[in-house]
């Protein structure tokens, strides 16, 4: 299923892509990657750019620096996550400490929600 998206993003996407974050990275290319369904980096869904989307799945992952957790933007965060779940999304998130400290359990969870 294809969302509308703000082409405006797409050079801002591409960039994101390139300049991916040391634990966008590792979720990346030590597991998300290699899964048996297509996950795509930095997907424009409307206005706004998530880490990682399984369209399969209709699975959107977010992985969460410190600024996520400053009060303005947690409300913003939760917009998002209002507006993705209004598409018919789950949004998982995961903070930088839990992919840097818990991978493996951050694995384990994504593929029981994939059922992989």
């Amino acid at each position: 299923m294809g969302f509308d998206y703000n082409k405006k993003l797409n050079n801002f996407s591409k960039s994101l892509r390139k300049q991916m974050t040391r634990e966008e990275k590792h979720l990346w290319y030590d597991f998300l990657k290699e899964l048996p369904v297509t996950v795509y980096r930095q997907k424009i869904l409307g206005d706004y750019i998530v880490d990682f989307y399984c369209a399969s799945a209709k699975l959107v992952i977010e992985i969460d620096g410190s600024q996520h957790y400053e009060e303005d933007n947690e409300l913003r965060d939760l917009q998002r996550d209002n507006y993705l779940n209004s598409l018919g999304l789950t949004v998982l998130r995961y903070s930088n400490r839990d992919v840097n400290e818990r991978f493996k359990d951050v694995c384990n969870d994504i593929c029981k929600y994939l059922n992989i």
